[in-house]
């Protein structure tokens, strides 16, 4: 695999990203107001009376810090989705497949293309929740409570791999749905609903929101991130594509 091509097929992508400008607020938006919201609900509890000690607050906290691994997924979904269908529908698809460029290239060069924004706004949401968060404990706990390990856990470790997934997913559904809505409707229900339903078992108790379990959820993540993307580049039919796609 030649490195500089797959970046060179994601900045195309990022080129054309940059352009629309309701992709890039929402993309900036969502994950701050995210960031913002469970805590100011959590603040204004506090101040009210209904929690009494702050310090109570925080395994909730943590527990809210699994939201920015579920933003990934949702918000790679569109992005992805659109990955492959959308050059069919610029009519640039059969360009791109016509070029010597391998199947493996392609795929990740359109992975990046997604994965790359998302995950850049996902950190700055993480940054806005942890000095959100942070000025509210250091005024009543008079020390700040980010960043810790369970946090980084889910920034730097889960977060990403979710979002890997979620990409990973979609690309391989935009490269064999050609209509737009049904590989957006499929990416989102592979791709985002089992870390909705992994977050129902967090809130549950079966399983404890610590460093811990977040750092074994990356190792499972991991595991089916190789195996997905393998999978992609086996079933990648380029020929059926620029044949049988109307």
């Amino acid at each position: 695999m030649t490195t500089w091509l797959p970046w060179k097929i994601a900045g195309k992508d990022f080129r054309i990203i940059r352009r629309k400008k309701s992709v890039l607020y929402y993309l900036v938006a969502v994950p701050i107001v995210m960031a913002v919201l469970f805590p100011s609900i959590a603040l204004v509890l506090t101040d009210m009376g209904s929690v009494k000690d702050f310090a109570k607050l925080i395994p909730y906290l943590n527990s809210y810090s699994f939201f920015f691994v579920l933003l990934p997924p949702m918000l790679a979904n569109g992005l992805a989705s659109y990955s492959i269908v959308g050059e069919k529908l610029e009519k640039t698809l059969e360009s791109l497949l016509a070029t010597p460029t391998t199947d493996a290239e392609i795929l990740l060069g359109k992975s990046l293309a997604s994965f790359v924004p998302v995950m850049l706004s996902v950190w700055l949401g993480g940054a806005v929740f942890m000095a959100f968060v942070d000025v509210a404990s250091y005024q009543h706990l008079g020390y700040a409570i980010y960043p810790d390990w369970t946090l980084a856990a889910v920034l730097l470790v889960v977060a990403p791999l979710a979002c890997l997934f979620s990409v990973e997913w979609s690309v391989v559904i935009s490269a064999r749905v050609s209509d737009l809505r049904g590989a957006q409707q499929m990416g989102g229900l592979g791709g985002v609903l089992p870390l909705v339903a992994l977050f129902g078992v967090l809130e549950s108790g079966v399983i404890k929101a610590d460093t811990l379990s977040f750092l074994v959820i990356g190792v499972a993540l991991v595991l089916l991130d190789a195996v997905l993307y393998y999978f992609s580049v086996a079933t990648f039919r380029r020929e059926e594509i620029l044949t049988k796609w109307k």
